[in-house]
C-alpha cells in the first residue's frame, strides 16, 4: 500500500517501484517511448460548429512533432504533417452549405467533430451592448418562444485577457433553442435571425465581448497606436488571437461607451476604429466586411459622446465597411438600451445589402456627403436618402448654425430633394451647421426607409 513520509509526500508502493525501474531499463536500453501528446483541436473546431461556405476553410490542432494528421469532412480528405513546434493546419475550399457532418482528425489517436453545418460565419465583439444577453433585451418571452432555431448556433469566448497572444480560449458551441437563448449576445443573435431568415441555411455566431473595454485593448500589439506601456494590445491577445485563422463572413462591433469619459478619448476614437478594422483585417489575411454600431442617445457625457460617434462616422472612409444608426432607439437614462432587435435589423440591412447583394429598403441612414455655403443658408446633401428625405412627427429639427463668431443658434431646416437647406435670420455668412450634436438629441430627419440620419458637424471647433 502507498503512505505519506513525514513531509507528507507521497511514497508509492513495490509495484510502482517495480513500474518505475522497468521505464527506466525502457529508457536506458534505447526503446522508443509512447508519446504522450495526441492529436488535439481548439475549442472553436468542436460539436455543433458552423463552417463558412463558398471559401477556404483553415482547420488547424497540434500533435507530435512530424505526426502525419488526416482530416475527413463532407466527403473530403486532406492529410499534413504537424511542424517542428508541433502544429498542423489543413485548408477545405469551397464547402457547400449543408450539414450535418462529422469531422474526423486522425493521428495518433481520432478525434471525431459530430454535428458540423456549413453555412455564414460571423463574428460579434465590442463591450457591454454587445455581450447584453438576449434574456435582458425586451420582449425576451416573446424571443424565447421563437428561439427553436436549430440551424443557428453561437460560440462564446470565456477566457480572459492575456499579456501574450493565445493559441485557444475556452468556449463552446451552443444550439439556439429555448434553453439556451437567454445567453446568447442579443445583438448579436438579432442580427444573425435576419440573416438566417433571409438567405436560409445554417448561421454560425461568435460572440468575444466584454463589458466596459476600451476599444485600445481589443488592437493587438503590432497594430497599436496607444503610448507603450498603456496595458491597453490584452483583450486581443486573449479573446481574438484564439479565434485566428477561423473562417468568417464579417465582423459586426458595437462598443464606445468606454472611450467617451473625455473629449480627449473621444476625438482619438477616429484614429483607433481605423486601426482595429486594419488590424483585424492584417490578421485574418482578409479584407472582412466589418460594421459597427453608432452610439445611441444617452443622456450624459456630453461633447464626449458626440466625439465618438462622430469618429465612427468617419470610420467609414474604410472600404467594406457599415455602421447601424441608433440616436433614436436608446434610452435616456440607461447606457444598455433594450431595443437590441432593431439594432441587430440594421446592423442585417448593411449586411444583406452590401455583402449579400439582396435588396433591401436601404443600407443605412442618411449620411452627409457635401455640404456648399451660400451668403445666407447652408445646404447640406445627403447619401443613402432611400425613398426621400423624411422629417419625422412635424418639422424638421435637430439642426444647429453658426457664423464665423461660433454662436450657436437653432436653425430653420427644410428638406430640397436629396438636401437638406439651413438658416437663421440672424445668421450672415454663415461657417458652420451641426445636427444632433448633443447625446440625447432631438433630431427627426429620416430616409424613406425608416432609418435615421446619422448625427454631424462640418466645424472642428472643439
Amino acid at each position: 500500500m502507498n503512505r505519506l513520509d513525514q513531509n507528507g509526500g507521497r511514497v508509492f508502493g513495490h509495484s510502482w517501484c517495480l513500474a518505475g525501474q522497468f521505464v527506466l531499463a525502457l529508457l536506458l536500453s534505447g526503446i522508443a517511448w509512447p508519446a504522450s501528446a495526441a492529436v488535439r483541436l481548439p475549442a472553436i473546431i468542436s460539436e455543433h460548429m458552423v463552417l463558412q461556405q463558398g471559401q477556404e476553410v483553415p482547420l488547424w490542432g497540434w500533435a507530435d512533432p512530424g505526426e502525419k494528421v488526416t482530416l475527413t469532412l463532407a466527403g473530403k480528405k486532406k492529410s499534413t504533417t504537424t511542424g517542428p513546434d508541433g502544429q498542423w493546419r489543413v485548408k477545405f475550399s469551397s464547402l457547400k452549405r449543408g450539414g450535418p457532418y462529422t469531422l474526423r482528425v486522425q493521428g495518433k489517436n481520432e478525434i471525431v467533430v459530430s454535428d458540423v453545418l456549413v453555412g455564414e460565419v460571423w463574428l460579434g465583439s465590442g463591450q457591454s451592448n454587445m455581450a447584453q444577453p438576449a434574456q435582458e433585451a425586451r420582449d425576451f418571452a416573446t424571443t424565447k418562444a421563437e428561439s427553436n432555431q436549430p440551424e443557428i448556433r453561437m460560440f462564446k469566448v470565456e477566457s480572459k485577457g492575456a499579456t501574450n497572444a493565445q493559441s485557444d480560449c475556452v468556449g463552446s458551441w451552443k444550439v439556439c433553442s429555448p434553453e439556451t437563448i437567454g445567453r446568447y449576445s442579443a445583438v448579436l443573435y438579432f442580427f444573425g435571425r435576419e440573416l438566417h431568415q433571409s438567405l436560409g441555411g445554417p448561421l454560425g455566431l461568435i460572440n468575444s465581448s466584454v463589458g466596459a473595454t476600451a476599444i485600445e485593448s481589443w488592437i493587438s500589439p503590432t497594430g497599436q497606436i496607444a503610448k507603450p506601456g498603456d496595458g491597453k494590445g490584452d483583450l486581443y491577445n486573449g479573446k481574438i488571437a484564439p479565434l485566428i485563422p477561423y473562417a468568417l463572413k464579417g465582423i459586426i462591433w458595437y462598443q464606445g461607451e468606454a472611450n467617451a469619459h473625455s473629449p480627449e478619448q473621444g476625438r482619438q476614437y477616429h484614429a483607433q476604429l481605423v486601426s482595429l478594422v486594419q488590424d483585424w483585417r492584417r490578421h485574418w489575411n482578409a479584407k472582412l466586411p466589418f460594421a459597427w454600431v453608432q452610439l445611441p442617445n444617452y443622456h450624459e457625457r456630453a461633447e464626449a459622446w458626440c466625439l465618438v460617434r462622430e469618429g465612427q462616422l468617419q470610420a467609414l472612409e474604410l472600404p467594406r465597411t457599415g455602421m447601424a444608426i441608433t440616436v433614436d432607439i436608446g434610452d435616456a437614462g440607461n447606457i444598455h438600451p433594450k431595443n437590441k432587435q432593431e439594432t441587430g435589423r440594421r446592423l442585417s440591412l448593411w449586411a444583406l445589402g452590401t455583402v449579400y447583394g439582396k435588396k433591401v429598403p436601404a443600407t443605412s441612414g442618411p449620411l452627409p456627403d457635401g455640404v456648399r455655403f451660400r451668403p445666407d443658408d447652408v445646404v447640406m446633401r445627403f447619401a443613402h436618402t432611400d425613398g426621400g428625405l423624411v422629417a419625422r412627427d412635424g418639422a424638421l429639427r435637430g439642426f444647429l448654425i453658426a457664423a464665423a463668431d461660433q454662436k450657436w443658434l437653432p436653425a430653420q431646416a427644410r428638406i430640397v430633394g436629396d438636401t437638406v437647406v439651413v438658416s437663421h435670420p440672424d445668421v450672415k455668412r454663415p461657417a458652420a451647421i451641426r445636427y444632433a450634436w448633443q447625446d440625447n438629441p432631438d433630431g427627426n430627419l429620416y430616409n424613406g426607409a425608416g432609418l435615421p440620419a446619422s448625427p454631424f458637424r462640418t466645424d472642428s471647433w472643439l
